[in-house]
């Protein structure tokens, strides 16, 4: 591949967006024919930009697997950053849009399932208040090795939500790809049903409970995790950790079989202050580690304005509900 040097001229005058929106759309749909039925266009003319762009750039973007039409790596490499680039100008618009009118909009969230069974009620009943027209989208969180945030890192969303699995936000791999604010520290609780026999007890000690079944989330080897905080509370006493009976993520399952009376859970603070109806805190105090809530966003990215009203909304019902931001 020749080197291109006459930028304005083979890039800015001969690569058009319509000519990358074209294969993006062969590539998700695998097939001329597919893309062009969906762009409302014909197969010719679809054939015709892939090999405008193709001789603009002077290599092979498109291969024929068995799958159907597949990215060559040079097609790999165009699409990444055409990607970004519909990304930001999506953005640019939208910033057009918000300046024109504050008030609309929309925001695309990506949340952990303790944050959504908690503070991100209240936050979104706020936003809902003071900015009616911002349509929200809300999806469950994803964290991997690399890139951390893939969600952001697509731009499939504009905010994450999630908690203790995130690295410190010092550390400079992170802390150059997005921006970490630490919303507030949460911590967690002993909750029983509201109505069960523990729930009437006035004075409880840790070792009254020692046979009963509990619900814990997995340990993974993360010393914040329940289990872990659970065993080195009974462990702090002298005393064996209790059975856990029921060892799982998902916060509804914890909180609707705490809230049968039959089992005692672990909790984190901000989903019982929102689901107060059929569950109680136990005056037991377990050991105290970093949980912190965590909003991220994308550095060197085009902003959503609307992000700034949201973090606004969300920094507000922390102060109101007096959650741990210390």
């Amino acid at each position: 591949m020749a080197k291109i040097v006459d930028w304005d001229t083979r890039i800015g005058k001969r690569v058009r967006l319509r000519d990358l929106h074209i294969l993006l759309s062969v590539v998700q749909c695998g097939s001329m024919a597919k893309a062009a039925a969906q762009l409302g266009v014909s197969q010719p003319a679809v054939s015709e930009a892939i090999a405008g762009l193709e001789r603009t750039l002077d290599v092979r973007l498109l291969d024929r697997g068995r799958r159907g039409i597949e990215p060559t790596t040079y097609g790999l490499a165009l699409l990444n950053s055409s990607k970004a680039a519909f990304e930001e100008l999506r953005q640019g618009i939208k910033q057009i849009e918000f300046l024109a009118d504050p008030t609309a909009g929309e925001l695309r969230i990506a949340c952990a399932e303790q944050i959504s069974a908690g503070i991100l009620g209240p936050i979104i009943k706020l936003m809902s208040e003071r900015y009616p027209r911002v349509r929200l989208w809300i999806e469950p969180s994803v964290l991997r090795a690399k890139p951390l945030f893939p969600q952001l890192d697509s731009r499939e969303v504009d905010l994450v939500m999630v908690t203790r699995s995130v690295p410190s936000p010092a550390r400079s791999d992170i802390a150059r790809a997005v921006n970490i604010e630490i919303l507030f520290n949460d911590r967690h609780c002993v909750v029983v049903g509201k109505n069960g026999p523990w729930a009437r007890r006035r004075k409880i000690d840790l070792a009254d409970l020692a046979g009963e079944p509990w619900i814990a989330v997995p340990s993974d080897g993360d010393s914040s995790g329940g289990a872990v905080i659970l065993a080195n509370a009974f462990r702090a006493r002298g005393l064996e950790p209790p059975r856990v009976a029921v060892t799982t993520y998902s916060v509804h399952l914890r909180n609707s079989l705490a809230a049968t009376s039959r089992f005692i859970a672990v909790l984190p603070e901000s989903v019982l202050r929102f689901n107060t109806e059929n569950l109680r805190e136990l005056p037991i105090a377990l050991p105290t580690v970093p949980w912190p809530v965590i909003m991220v966003t994308l550095r060197n990215r085009t902003a959503n304005p609307v992000v700034d009203l949201f973090i606004g909304c969300a920094r507000e019902v922390v102060r109101s509900y007096n959650l741990h931001n210390q």
